[in-house]
């Protein structure tokens, strides 16, 4: 019965990293993963071997897709090279750059806000012989390119997380209740012992 709950616990925390991967503030597919390795420490990894597979491709793909989504929604809106240049360098500075000032929650949201930021610089710089207002217009163009963009990689990020989790289930549900069986066995043989070593 124990086994059971736990599973079920793990179950409730891929959820809410399904969740994780729309929201910034919150961890996904790490966690999701995470919670897998739990489940495998405790069951001995039985039946587990395409489920970790599946995760593991599920995060490093989710390590790109926000990425990718990103520049894809930058282009698509004529993005200049600069403002792409200027995503790169404001990801990295918007990860390692609050990480000294905010060690848990920085590198999520710069993540979120420094490729925004950056696309914005890197554009408006590029935009030298356009007039501020259409220069500033261009420039946040670009920046609801990239929202766009990261909203779309998110949701991306999602599908890949509850796929993962769809799997998981699939391919560990037909053990849970053999490993069970087995937890309750085992029990039973302790109990009965410990019953006759009073009793007898």
């Amino acid at each position: 019965m124990t086994l059971a709950i736990l599973y079920y616990f793990l179950i409730a925390i891929m959820i809410v990293g399904i969740i994780g991967e729309l929201l910034p503030a919150i961890p996904g597919m790490s966690l999701i993963l995470i919670a897998m390795l739990v489940w495998g420490f405790v069951t001995k990894f039985a039946g587990m071997g395409v489920a970790l597979t599946v995760a593991f491709v599920v995060l490093l793909l989710s390590l790109g897709v926000e990425f990718l989504a990103s520049y894809l929604g930058a282009q698509k809106v004529g993005a200049s090279n600069w403002s792409q240049i200027g995503l790169v360098v404001g990801l990295l500075a918007g990860i390692f750059g609050l990480l000294p000032a905010l060690p848990i929650g920085g590198p999520i949201i710069g993540l979120f806000v420094g490729p925004v930021v950056g696309a914005f610089v890197g554009e408006y710089a590029y935009r030298r012989d356009l007039e501020l207002t259409p220069r500033l217009q261009q420039s946040l163009k670009v920046c609801v390119g990239i929202v766009v963009g990261t909203v779309i990689g998110h949701v991306a990020k999602a599908m890949l997380a509850t796929a993962a989790v769809i799997v998981f289930i699939v391919t560990t549900w037909p053990n849970l209740s053999s490993v069970i069986s087995y937890q309750f066995s085992v029990f039973s043989f302790q109990f009965s012992d410990l019953s006759s070593l009073f009793f007898n």
